[in-house]
C-alpha cells in the first residue's frame, strides 16, 4: 500500500499559475501509475493527468493539454498547472496504481491508493 498526502492548492485568478504535490510513502516501488484527478460536485471525478514512474511516459486529458504537466521525482508527484481557468477549480486528488498506465490510465477501479485531496479554486 502507498500513502499520498497531496500538498499546494490555493487559490488564483484566471490565467495564474499553480504548482500541486503529492509525497508519496510505503510500497512505492509496486507502484507502475501515478496520476492527478479533480472532482467537483458537477462533473464528478476526472482524470487530468497520469505518469509511469518507470519510463516516465506521461498521459493529459484534452482538458488540460498543452496546459497541465504531470511529473514524478523523489517520491513525490507533481502537478503543474499554467494558464488555469475558472472550470479547472476543483479538488485535486492524487492516485497510485499496480497496473500499467497504458491501458486506461484515468480508470479509477485500477488505482488503490488515493490521497484527500487539495482545493484549487480560481476566480475570474
Amino acid at each position: 500500500q502507498v500513502q499520498l498526502v497531496e500538498s499546494g492548492g490555493g487559490s488564483v485568478q484566471t490565467g495564474g499559475s499553480l504548482k500541486v504535490s503529492c509525497a508519496a510513502s510505503g510500497d512505492t516501488d509496486g507502484t507502475y501509475c501515478l496520476a492527478w484527478f479533480r472532482r467537483t460536485s458537477e462533473k464528478g471525478r476526472e482524470g487530468v493527468a497520469a505518469i509511469a514512474p518507470i519510463g516516465g511516459r506521461t498521459y493529459t486529458a484534452d482538458s488540460v493539454k498543452g496546459r497541465f504537466s504531470i511529473s514524478w521525482a523523489g517520491s513525490t508527484l507533481y502537478l503543474e498547472m499554467n494558464n488555469l481557468q475558472p472550470e479547472d477549480t476543483a479538488t485535486y486528488i492524487c492516485a497510485a496504481s499496480i497496473y500499467r498506465c497504458r491501458v486506461d490510465p484515468y480508470n479509477t477501479r485500477a488505482y488503490n491508493s488515493w490521497g484527500q485531496g487539495t482545493q484549487v479554486t480560481v476566480s475570474s
